[in-house]
């Protein structure tokens, strides 16, 4: 049986849509023998390496307030960025406890950037908090955290979508998980829709940046699972439900050929 590894991708609320897609592996019987994941990708990977069920994760998501994200901040104006990013430490804290990597039932690594280097950096040992919380930190609207001697931002500078990393574990199939769409795709726009502001622009700033690393990430995939999401906007944390709905439908597409490769 080949080694199945998922490489989890950055994408801000876009990036729950891999619980979802997680969902369907577990309603399945397609047991997950490593994780890599970025960003979001590292969050939601971390929940399911734990051993909690992908039910479990949503309902932790949508009850615990993921949605309420963004206004879980220190507005504070230090010089590495806008938000120190206790409040949302506590937060991941408080879902996920102060487990070590070495005690997950999966193996896990969380892919990160050093901001000084511009090197990527991996973490796969010591608090899975730490790994968690360098993973998601966006530059400039998040400080960067500490590390080791490094300080380390978002890993979707170098690795937005982590297959190298997790081929690296020893996976012999990969799974990646996109929710970053190609240029040119808009945000479908709802009735209730306003100007984009500076955290949604920032954030649609970065991905527009990164998006030929993405490119270069899925080629090195077995396969690649893409939920549809121009309707939800990057920073729409409170549309989660509608996230994992769409990594579901995504998944369940492609579930007979994952089965027929594996």
């Amino acid at each position: 049986m080949k080694k199945l590894g998922l490489a989890l991708g950055g994408g801000a609320a876009r990036g729950l849509a891999h619980i979802g897609v997680l969902e369907v592996l577990e309603r399945e019987g397609i047991a997950v023998d490593m994780i890599a994941g970025t960003s979001i990708g590292a969050a939601v990977g971390a929940l399911y390496a734990q051993g909690k069920s992908a039910g479990r994760i949503k309902e932790l998501v949508l009850d615990t307030g993921w949605r309420r994200l963004v206004s879980l901040v220190d507005l504070t104006l230090p010089r590495s960025g806008f938000i120190e990013g206790t409040r949302i430490k506590n937060l991941l804290k408080s879902i996920m406890g102060d487990i070590d990597f070495s005690e997950l039932k999966i193996p896990l690594a969380c892919v990160a950037t050093d901001i000084q280097s511009g090197e990527e950096v991996v973490i796969s040992d010591g608090p899975v908090l730490e790994g968690v919380r360098a993973s998601i930190s966006i530059p400039v609207i998040f400080t960067a955290v500490k590390w080791r001697d490094r300080y380390l931002v978002d890993g979707e500078l170098v690795n937005p979508v982590p297959v190298s990393t997790v081929r690296e574990m020893g996976a012999d199939f990969v799974i990646a998980v996109n929710v970053i769409p190609p240029m040119g795709v808009r945000l479908q726009p709802s009735k209730e829709s306003k100007p984009p502001g500076i955290f949604q622009s920032m954030l649609h700033s970065l991905y527009i940046a990164i998006y030929s690393l993405v490119e270069s990430n899925l080629a090195g995939a077995d396969m690649v699972i893409e939920p549809k999401l121009p309707h939800i906007g990057y920073g729409d944390f409170h549309r989660g439900s509608e996230s994992i709905a769409q990594g579901e439908i995504a998944a369940k597409a492609l579930i007979e050929q994952i089965k027929q490769q594996l």
